[in-house]
């Protein structure tokens, strides 16, 4: 009985889409979980797909195969768990599935943090436009509204995905 399960395999950086596509063409089951986003360059705007989860794709075969498909160019290595190739289950492949079928309720937070105390600006949401002071607190994100001439401060509590610094 042939035990075929989910892997995740490391990339080289950026190399995602063209692993996912030689994968592909190996007759491999694939998955590459891509999401539709806006990126500014300093003469134009244009909406691009970028992978949900940076360096990795998805596989479904038997754990047999992946030393074999480990050879091919762009891939760096396997995810392991405990020294052996981690499973990755059928429900959280769908879980992904699920999340890129409504892609306005997600976005891709960039590398950077904002830090306490930092000027920042609403880009996202019922709050777009609103430029305020950013509180950090135990990994959620709050902002503090001031207004100076009534000596008035209001938190509201924002996904990180929804400001940017000022």
């Amino acid at each position: 009985m042939s035990n075929i399960n989910w892997y995740a395999l490391y990339t080289m950086p950026r190399a995602e889409k063209k692993v996912y596509k030689r994968l592909s063409e190996a007759g491999i089951i694939t998955f590459l979980p891509l999401l539709k986003t806006k990126r500014k360059w300093s003469d134009r705007i244009k909406e691009i797909e970028v992978p949900l989860i940076s360096s990795f794709v998805f596989v479904q075969v038997e754990e047999s195969m992946l030393t074999k498909i480990v050879g091919l160019q762009g891939i760096c290595g396997i995810l392991k768990y405990l020294k052996k190739p981690a499973i990755i289950r059928d429900f959280e492949i769908e879980n992904l599935k699920i999340l890129l079928a409504n892609p306005d309720s997600i976005s891709i937070v960039n590398d950077y943090t904002i830090e306490k105390g930092e000027a920042v600006e609403v880009i996202k949401g019922p709050l777009k436009g609103l430029r305020a002071r950013c509180e950090e607190s135990n990994s959620k994100y709050r902002i503090i509204v001031s207004i100076e001439g009534l000596g008035a401060n209001i938190q509201v509590n924002i996904p990180i995905s929804y400001i940017v610094k000022r």
